[in-house]
Order: structure tokens, then sequence, then C-alpha cells
């Protein structure tokens, strides 16, 4: 068993919160009870998610996407509603880190699409970040761009969108999970061969022609499961307590 506030704290501390301009709060969004014994961790706090914590007797629920986020509307009705009132009446907690676990160098999505593709020697992709949410990478080997394709594709458990370019060969990779395609303009300025991210528009068709940079669509949603899995477990053996994964297949 462990205090709530000690693991928010520790959370808070290990990941830097305080230092990133987020879309939503970071840390403790719902609180619930006091002392926590079992965590579930889940991509999104998704009413599904919720009802795992539920049937699981979870004290805490660990997101990557959670709420309050800006523009959203005040009023807590519908949906939201439903979602927040399964928490409050059933005492759980809702934590959610949004930027803080996409940049953390060891725990984050980032981090972990990197050891998934076996990238080495990590920089920034915007060296102007004092902790960056994008990467760059390089390949052991260079690929061919198909190659490359079916090797994301296989590493990340996702069909991947390649939106192709005219360069021949990929070893240098940008990567940023999520809805980060509009990073594809830092990977250019950084000549990569390469740019992953989550989520495609349409524009980025143009883009990656236009730049000469092969573009990777890998789902928001399958590159962004990991970062939740290694701070749960990062929590559980800090405080040895019990942790889970609640893995709902969103195609996005």
């Amino acid at each position: 068993m462990a205090k709530l506030q000690d693991i928010i704290q520790w959370c808070d501390q290990t990941l830097a919160a305080s230092e990133f301009k987020d879309y939503a709060p970071n840390g403790l969004q719902i609180e619930g009870t006091p002392e926590v014994n079992k965590i579930l961790c889940a991509v999104t706090a998704s009413q599904s998610a919720i009802e795992a914590a539920i049937a699981q007797g979870a004290d805490m629920l660990l997101v990557h996407h959670g709420y309050f986020w800006k523009g959203e509307a005040y009023p807590i009705t519908g949906m939201r509603g439903q979602r927040i009132r399964s928490l409050i009446k059933n005492d759980i907690s809702l934590v959610g880190y949004h930027l803080p676990l996409d940049s953390h160098p060891t725990l984050g999505n980032n981090a972990a699409i990197a050891d998934l593709l076996a990238l080495e020697n990590i920089e920034a992709l915007d060296p102007n970040e004092r902790r960056p949410i994008g990467n760059i990478g390089y390949l052991q080997q260079a690929m061919r761009p198909e190659q490359f394709k079916t090797f994301v594709s296989e590493k990340l458990g996702f069909d991947a969108i390649h939106l192709a370019a005219d360069k021949t060969e990929i070893q240098k990779v940008g990567f940023c999970t999520g809805g980060a395609q509009d990073y594809i303009h830092k990977a250019a300025a950084q000549n990569c061969d390469a740019y992953i991210s989550g989520e495609v528009s349409e524009r980025t068709f143009y883009e990656a022609q236009e730049l000469n940079l092969h573009y990777y669509a890998c789902g928001h949603h399958a590159t962004e499961r990991y970062g939740v899995q290694r701070l749960a477990k990062a929590i559980s053996e800090q405080f040895n307590i019990e942790s889970h994964y609640f893995e709902l297949n969103n195609p996005i």
C-alpha cells in the first residue's frame, strides 16, 4: 500500500511535469482514495478503461490521455459526466501525464519507440527544446522505404500508412508519437530520411513529397501504448504495489 500523494509527488518529480506547457493538467486530475494498492494503466481514460479499473479493484487509473483539455466545455455532462461519475462513485483516482510522458528519456513513448525500432544515437528533433518531445535516431543499417514500412508495421503492431518521397534509403529517422504529424517540418530541417508519428493529415501527403521525406503514420494509440506501461511498472517497483495494463486496440 502506498499513499496517493506520495505517488503523485514521485511522478511529478520523475517526469519533470512542471516544466512542460501542456494542453491538459498533468498529474492528479480526479482524487480518489488516499491509499493505493493497485494501479490500472491505459492509453486513454475511456469508459471501457474505467470499467476495467472498477472490475479489477484498482485504486488508480493511470493514463496518457486524461481529461480537462484546453478548449473543452466546462460542464461535466453527457459522456464525460458519466466517466467522471464512475470514477468518483468508485473512489478511483485519475492520474494523467501527457507531454512529460512523451518526452521522458527512459519511460516515455518516444523512448519506447526508439527501443522497439533499435534506433541509436538519439538526438532532439528540435535542438532548441530543453526537454524535447520529439527525437531523431539512426538505424544500424539503412533500409529501403518499403522495407522500413514492413519493419515499423511489425514492430508497432499497426499497418503503417507510408507517404513516399524520392529518397531511396532510410537511415536517419525523426519520430514523435501521437498526433505530431506537423513536426514533419522539423524532421526535414534536420535532414532526416523519414519521419514517424501516429496520425496523418491530408496536407501531410503533399508535405512529404515537397520536403522529400518519407512519412509513416503508425497509429496514435499504437505509438503511445508504451509510456503508461513503463511508468506504471516504475511506480509498482518504487512503491511495491500491483499494476496492470488495459488494452483496447484503438485502430486510429
